[in-house]
């Protein structure tokens, strides 16, 4: 009997989880705005996974009889000034600028969730001490704090990606810490702590799944930011280095010949609108569909 209690209660709490994660991917469903965010993320996901093999051209091949030409059949978006194939270097410039986006706000979302939770939950003299640094960190904003540890270690990939990740550690534990001391003092946690459950575990199992619908959020946002912020560092010179193509470089080169050759500047910028407005998007609707106080 005792058996089939527990296995009814196991099976009751696996189809609630169920029912609530189905819940949330119906409202994401009925946002059009939402899905219209994901389908562009998804499709610039596809073109840098499978760049390589959809690029008409690669992208170092430079041509000097066919410097700076307009959108034609041959090359849809133009060329450069060394006669370079635009499109092929936007769709292998989509890697680094997605890679940088992701990665950094993955790196940061990791650390500051579980400094916040520390913050959150022990509280005292170990929160203080941490949220001292965090203040640090913030008294500059995170672009230019990302530009000033950047411009200490040097250009490249995996500095811009590192500088992108300091910056951006202060919102997530503020936000992990605000979460966390919103469900500190629930009743289940007593119950969990009554039985003797470990403090790792009360973290893991019972805090961070009831704090993670803002921090989800954020992240998807994060990641819009992560992409600008790699863009503005890379136009200055700070990011990913030339031959390799980055949007926010491709921006950087073309800003001499704005006025003659639009188009070198003109598709990049619309890569970094397209791809950082439907994580925008995406970011309002998981925001709505994670809302417990809407209506199912």
């Amino acid at each position: 009997m005792n058996l089939q209690k527990e296995s009814k209660t196991l099976s009751s709490q696996t189809a609630k989880k169920q029912s609530m994660t189905a819940i949330m991917l119906r409202r994401l469903k009925k946002n059009k705005m939402a899905m219209g965010g994901l389908f562009i993320l998804t499709f610039m996901m596809m073109i840098a996974i499978f760049g390589p093999l959809i690029a008409p051209y690669s992208y170092t091949e430079t041509d000097l009889f066919h410097t700076f030409g307009l959108p034609s059949l041959l090359h849809p978006f133009g060329t450069d000034e060394l006669g370079r194939d635009i499109m092929s270097r936007l769709i292998i410039g989509s890697r680094a600028s997605l890679k940088i986006g992701f990665i950094s706000m993955a790196g940061a979302s990791v650390i500051g969730i579980m400094l916040g939770s520390i913050c959150g939950y022990f509280g005292g003299k170990v929160d203080a001490v941490i949220m001292r640094f965090m203040d640090v960190f913030q008294a500059l904003p995170p672009l230019i704090l990302a530009i000033a540890i950047c411009a200490a270690l040097g250009p490249g990939l995996n500095n811009c990606i590192l500088a992108i990740i300091i910056s951006n550690i202060p919102g997530f534990v503020r936000m992990t810490r605000a979460s966390v001391l919103n469900i500190r003092r629930m009743e289940y946690l007593e119950a969990a702590t009554a039985i003797n459950c470990s403090t790792t575990r009360i973290i893991v199992k019972h805090i961070l799944p009831n704090a993670l619908s803002p921090l989800i959020v954020q992240l998807t946002m994060g990641v819009a930011n992560a992409i600008i912020s790699a863009s503005a560092m890379s136009f200055i010179g700070l990011g990913v280095q030339p031959p390799n193509p980055e949007w926010g470089a491709m921006l950087s080169a073309g800003r001499s010949y704005i006025r003659n050759y639009p188009h070198m500047v003109t598709f990049s910028g619309i890569m970094i609108m397209l791809t950082v407005l439907s994580l925008n998007m995406l970011g309002d609707g998981l925001r709505d569909a994670l809302d417990p106080k809407l209506k199912n």
